[in-house]
């Protein structure tokens, strides 16, 4: 890397110098585990930063493997007296699910497709029948049985070609994300013999039937960066590199329109994308750049007819715009507007269908569903009644189709799936999501939003759900969760699984921090590279409010966040640990400088615009005052518990790991840090719907443990 010195001091080895020994609630006295301290010298723009723990990123080393197994048996001993809890609370939540479910069926080329699950099984069955749903099932995929001997396993993005006959699919028996495409003959079953390696699992059919375009990862970054042409049947190394994405900040992928008479290579960074295009009819053709890329012009494509609908930020339309250009002039000079920018409405997503356009928006925090008919005789919104609720489009295939299919839930509502007319109106709800054991009902809980101050005056939304009776006196447990990172908005959505803690008497929060998108934009802007700390701030000014207006305390407030969400864990205890009694950090990026150095390790140039780039010294200086493993000091910090994936390809396990050794050596008092890493799995965790609900069970132990609160 250029423009960085590293200098190792070579075997400098001594233990850690913390010899706490902390109690179990059995009784023993059980000592944390201690790491080796390899102190190595990190040198750039002339400040030297000490890591006495680099050496755990040498995976698989035995020293590595040693430490992590250690951590492990700790837990295990530590939380002991949990394990009946765990297996009880696993159990409780498993009995909400219905085991023998299935997904409401959407009809698409002829086909109506359905996945379903089976009681005791973890993995789903992808089934489709012909014309109608009395038709005999055809099982595409029991991914039950492909299973079967391997510890994770994720079959992702299936991929049917337009003649019916063939099916494309992805497979990751590693949890890194490194997916092997294999194509199944759906009339024999048989599956062929090519496999095509290293890719993104995602691909798209041409209209012959024959050609396959699909995404490869760079082999070390993993970073989408190759799009390849393969003829079914071929060998794989005979596909045919169409596109090689140079620039280091930029992924790439390949789509098809809904349409069907355009195929698309997208490319994008945080702040920039261009598309290229070509007629799905001609896939030996060239690809031609739609929109030549211009840094922080964003722009996503809809073919309808004769024209492209382009939604964009051009024109400073900070909250995106639509725009409309012909399909044979399509850069930028030729853009129309459809609906303008307006500055308080987000302009999230559409979907094109015949005789409608429906808008997907985001106003004061709250999606919007708007729904425009073309030949411009109504448009109007469909009506939402609360504030702590999610609504979203999904799978509308069909071209001609007047209904809309969308989803709803809300913190007190579990998950529907709505058939919506758009030329009578009428509504149909296909599916409401069961919370099976007869002790649920909707009514017995109660949401509100309410806004927190931050340091500069910004109000801070947080949604928030509860059993109704819960008195504001500062006595009750309550969970904050937070992401606040890359524009991802986390919105108020429904957990069977929450209930355990929420009728357990916690309340659950989730703050909109600055950083997502909740507000617009905007918001986004405002929690990103030298403006970060806003995101840290205003969650401290959510978890003081909550103090202050009496809904919690600080000996029975807990925080909670994943990846770039540990991140804001490991700030905030950094910044505020007297106000949370407990934390809980999953997958966190804790080493944030350290990382965003090494252009080696996957996401790290793709994400220059999201964090800054450190080799420039402003962006250095400003990641080190933050970063949460560079600020770890000697302070009382809160009951911590920790996750990581050993596999895990977007936040390495060596993070948490590092951070956690070193947190162990400088803290002071008696709180308890565990640190628990799953040596099948990766980023997302365990695969199998029930496997990762021990996962959950896990996190509520050892939160509802620290409340002294048994069963």
């Amino acid at each position: 890397m250029k423009n960085l010195r590293v200098i190792c001091i070579a075997s400098l080895i001594f233990a850690a110098s913390c010899n706490t020994k902390e109690t179990s609630n059995t009784g023993m006295n059980i000592t944390p585990p201690k790491a080796d301290k390899v102190a190595k010298n990190l040198e750039i723009h002339g400040d030297v930063r000490v890591d006495n723990y680099y050496w755990m990123n040498q995976k698989d080393e035995p020293e590595v493997i040693d430490y992590l197994e250690r951590e492990n048996d700790y837990y295990e001993k530590m939380t002991a007296h949990t394990k009946k809890f765990k297996e009880d609370l696993f159990e409780e939540m498993k009995s909400r699910i219905k085991e023998d479910d299935e997904s409401v069926p959407y009809f698409y080329n002829g086909y109506y497709y359905i996945t379903r699950f089976e009681t005791g099984k973890d993995y789903p069955v992808y089934t489709r029948k012909k014309e109608t749903l009395d038709a005999v099932e055809e099982i595409l995929f029991n991914v039950n049985e492909m299973a079967e001997g391997h510890s994770f396993y994720n079959l992702t993005s299936v991929n049917v070609s337009p003649d019916n006959k063939w099916a494309a699919f992805g497979v990751d028996t590693v949890s890194r994300r490194k997916y092997t495409i294999y194509i199944k003959n759906l009339e024999t079953g048989k599956i062929q013999p090519q496999a095509i390696e290293l890719t993104t699992g995602s691909s798209t059919w041409a209209n012959d039937n024959k050609t396959l375009f699909y995404t490869r990862k760079d082999e070390q970054t993993l970073r989408s960066n190759q799009i390849f042409r393969h003829l079914r049947g071929t060998d794989t190394a005979k596909d045919v590199l169409i596109f090689t994405e140079e620039d280091e900040t930029f992924n790439t992928y390949v789509y098809k329109t809904k349409s069907d008479k355009y195929l698309v290579i997208g490319c994008f960074s945080t702040l920039t994308s261009e598309f290229q295009i070509l007629e799905a009819n001609n896939p030996s053709g060239n690809f031609k750049i739609f929109q030549p890329r211009e840094r922080g012009l964003e722009y996503g494509i809809s073919h309808m007819g004769d024209s492209f609908y382009v939604l964009t930020n051009k024109d400073d339309a900070t909250n995106f715009k639509l725009m409309k250009t012909s399909e044979k002039n399509t850069t930028q000079e030729n853009w129309e507007d459809v609906i303008p920018h307006r500055g308080d409405v987000l302009m999230e997503d559409i979907d094109i269908f015949k005789e409608f356009l429906v808008v997907s928006e985001r106003n004061n925090g709250l999606n919007k569903l708007r729904i425009i008919r073309w030949d411009g005789k109504e448009d109007y919104y469909l009506p939402f009644d609360n504030e702590t609720y999610t609504a979203y489009t999904t799978q509308n295939p069909e071209f001609n189709s007047k209904v809309l299919r969308f989803g709803y839930n809300s913190l007190t509502t579990p998950a529907s799936v709505i058939d919506f007319n758009m030329d009578t109106r009428e509504k149909t709800i296909m599916k409401e999501v069961e919370v099976l054991g007869g002790k649920f009902d909707k009514n017995n809980y109660q949401s509100e939003r309410v806004w927190a101050t931050a340091e500069d005056g910004t109000k801070i939304p947080i949604s928030i759900v509860y059993r109704k009776g819960v008195k504001k006196n500062g006595k009750n447990p309550l969970l904050l969760y937070g992401y606040g990172s890359y524009g991802v908005t986390i919105d108020p959505y429904f957990s069977s699984s929450r209930l355990s803690l929420i009728d357990r008497g916690f309340i659950f929060a989730i703050a909109h921090i600055r950083g997502s998108e909740y507000l617009g934009r905007q918001w986004y802007e405002d929690g990103k590279l030298l403006k970060k700390q806003n995101t840290f701030t205003d969650f401290i000014a959510a978890s003081k409010f909550l103090i202050s207006d009496g809904y919690t305390s600080k000996e029975h407030l807990y925080a909670s966040g994943g990846s770039a969400g540990g991140l804001l864990m490991g700030a905030v205890i950094n910044m505020a640990p007297e106000i949370y009694n407990g934390v809980i950090a999953s997958v966190p990026f804790v080493d944030v400088v350290t990382t965003m150095l090494d252009d080696s390790i996957p996401l790290t140039t793709g994400e220059y615009d999201e964090w800054g780039n450190p080799n420039e010294v402003v962006y250095y200086n400003y990641m080190k005052s933050y970063s949460p493993y560079d600020n770890v000091t000697e302070k009382v910090y809160p009951n911590l518990f920790v996750t990581t994936g050993y596999h895990d390809s977007q936040v390495q396990y060596w993070e948490p790991a590092k951070w956690v050794a070193k947190l162990r050596a400088l803290k002071k008092g008696d709180n308890v840090i565990y640190f628990h890493t799953n040596m099948d799995a990766g980023h997302g965790g365990a695969s199998g719907r029930f496997e990762a609900l021990k996962e959950v069970a896990m996190d509520y132990a050892f939160l509802l443990d620290l409340e002294g609160i048994k069963e």
